[in-house]
């Protein structure tokens, strides 16, 4: 496989959206020169009071505000005030645009609630991925000297996994709410819609290449693929999720505990991809799921981010090592996997390394939001090449299994065939034996009779039918037996038959046979037809032809024997020409013949003679 067979339009979609971000991040250094007020600076206070707490001190943070640098290991409530100062346009609807927060905010306004993010109590709604925009109503708005106050309830950095989900307030912006709210339109497709779609899609994947893997066993990469792409889509719901069912404790170690078996699956796909399995690194990653979970519980929540950290940092090592080993058996024994394989794990692995760095790291969102995008794109792609491999699979074993049923078509008639002729051979064996029993029992006892008859009988005619009759029958018991006859030893019977019988009859007999030393054989029924024709020509020349003198020659010539019968007799009448296949002598002669795949042509001629051909293949 080439990489141009790879389907790339998935990947082409994935740049696109890259340079879309881009754009997006010009979109944001040209707003920045619009009429939009940037509040970098506020005052912060701890405290879960139902308004701003005057009577702490509070101290001066610099917005974006990151509590695990401002507030370490604070937990809880954190009150914000901005002092407005300045004049506000009084001509246009003005709105604040919260970029960031985490994990939920009220806003008021001089003392007036304007928007509540959601729950404050366990279990929190949680905001972090969601960009806010407040609208600033006309009434509460003063000429000068306004306030406003953000009550933010975070999570110190200890008792999350990710340092994404940690406590933080990111800058304020005050300006026309036409122009924040496209802003806002344009960051809630990024963090919100985009990842909701993208997670639906893996889903669906997930569950297709499931249900081909469980109907086909042997394709197991599926299977593991179908449990990553699922995997992963339940990570990366922790996006648009809002309000979860579990408190904060809870949800974080689900989170972590959710990542182990989206290691296992992805290994154990590599693995597969390749050809290749182990049974002490399937049972690792086995027990990996449990190990992971234990160690969280056993550390409690205020060590929660260390030892998630660690154990991110394993689980990023093992599926690095998994790839670069699937990458390097794919090029030695699957060169056809290859080029799917090079397109897509490592693209999938950078976006997940990002991943990873922005859990423990800050890093710069558009390429946060860039990895969030791609690895979904890249798990579309690996995706659809393997339902397309399978699908290739599915047509080949289609045609293996035509060509096996055609295969089973033509062994059966084989076999059918091969026991019809076996049926033949036995009804021939049978028909043989029965052939050689009628045989024994005209010979032991109708000939024992007529020879009785032959040497008994005081009539002459008696004794001459008697005599004809066993030969007949002898020549019958001949043909019953079956055995083949040498051509040189038939024409020797052939011979004095025919020469004592002519010689009987006054008519004088020539007979010439081949010169040349003669190897062939008759069949007992092509010596028993043939000798009843030459028994029937000499009858028909000593009953009716008048002949003085008969010639037999016989020659073998282009793989076929030859007699020839000839007499100087009257011929045969004009009155008869044309009827000579009516009578039974000359019928009979003819018809034994084209039994024998033969012929037996008679030329006549009133004063001439008559000449016998008959032609049979050896």
């Amino acid at each position: 496989m080439s990489p141009t067979s790879f389907p790339l339009g998935v990947l082409r979609r994935c740049a696109a959206l890259m340079l879309a971000l881009l754009c997006a991040s010009a979109l944001h250094a040209q707003t920045a020169a619009e009429p939009v007020l940037r509040l970098d600076r506020a005052l912060a206070v701890a405290g879960d009071a139902a308004r701003f707490p005057l009577d702490k001190p509070a101290r001066s943070v610099a917005l974006p505000d990151d509590w695990s640098q401002s507030h370490p290991r604070h937990g809880g409530v954190l009150w914000y005030r901005v002092k407005l100062d300045a004049p506000l346009p009084a001509d246009e609807l003005l709105g604040l645009y919260i970029e960031r927060v985490c994990a939920n905010v009220e806003v008021y306004l001089n003392g007036a609630l304007l928007m509540s993010g959601g729950r404050f109590t366990e279990p929190v709604t949680r905001n972090c991925h969601r960009p806010l925009l407040v609208t600033l109503p006309r009434p509460l708005l003063q000429a000068d000297g306004n306030t406003l106050d953000l009550k933010v309830v975070g999570y110190p950095l200890q008792r999350v996994s990710a340092r994404d989900r940690a406590g933080s307030l990111s800058a304020l912006q005050i300006g026309p709410y036409a122009l924040l709210a496209e802003r806002h339109a344009q960051q809630l497709l990024l963090d919100v819609a985009l990842p909701q779609v993208t997670s639906g899609t893996l889903l669906l994947l997930g569950g297709l290449l499931l249900a081909l893997g469980w109907m086909h066993r042997r394709d197991s990469h599926l299977v593991y693929f179908a449990a990553l792409s699922t995997g992963w889509a339940l990570v990366s719901a922790r996006l648009w999720l809002r309000d979860l069912p579990f408190g904060n404790d809870t949800t974080e170690l689900l989170i972590t505990s959710l990542l182990p078996p989206v290691a296992l699956a992805a290994v154990r796909f590599m693995m597969r991809f390749a050809g290749w399995r182990h049974r002490v690194i399937d049972a690792a990653l086995l027990a990996q799921c449990l190990i992971v979970p234990a160690s969280l519980l056993l550390a409690g929540p205020n060590r929660l981010f260390v030892l998630a950290s660690s154990w991110y940092l394993v689980l990023a090592c093992e599926a690095l090592a998994a790839l670069v080993f699937c990458l390097v058996a794919c090029w030695r024994r699957r060169r056809g996997r290859f080029w799917a394989a090079a397109l897509t794990l490592p693209g999938i692995g950078v976006c997940v390394g990002v991943e990873l760095a922005t859990q423990q790291l800050s890093i710069d969102p558009l390429f946060v939001h860039a990895a969030h995008l791609a690895t979904p794109l890249f798990f579309v792609a690996m995706g659809l090449w393997l339902l397309r491999q399978y699908g290739h699979a599915l047509q080949t074993a289609e045609s293996s299994r035509h060509a096996l049923e055609v295969h089973m078509r033509d062994a059966t008639a084989e076999i059918e065939k091969n026991y019809s002729q076996l049926a033949e051979m036995r009804v021939e064996q049978v028909t043989a034996r029965e052939r050689k029993r009628i045989a024994a029992d005209l010979h032991d006892d109708l000939g024992a009779k007529l020879l009785t008859i032959v040497h008994t009988s005081e009539s002459e005619r008696i004794s001459t039918l008697a005599r004809e009759a066993l030969e007949e029958m002898r020549l019958s018991v001949r043909g019953l037996t079956g055995k083949p006859v040498r051509l040189l030893d038939a024409l020797g019977d052939w011979r004095a038959e025919v020469v004592s019988r002519l010689s009987q009859a006054g008519i004088e007999a020539e007979w010439a046979a081949p010169a040349e030393e003669i190897e062939h054989t008759f069949s007992a029924r092509s010596y028993v037809q043939t000798t009843r024709i030459m028994r029937e020509a000499v009858s028909n020349i000593i009953k009716h032809s008048g002949a003085s003198h008969c010639s037999v020659r016989s020659a073998i010539a282009d793989g076929d024997f030859q007699i020839i019968i000839q007499d100087n007799g009257n011929g045969i009448p004009m009155e008869l020409d044309g009827k000579l296949d009516r009578g039974h002598g000359m019928s009979s002669m003819k018809h034994r013949a084209k039994q024998l795949q033969g012929q037996c042509l008679v030329e006549s001629g009133p004063g001439y003679g008559t000449v016998i051909r008959l032609t049979l293949p050896l």
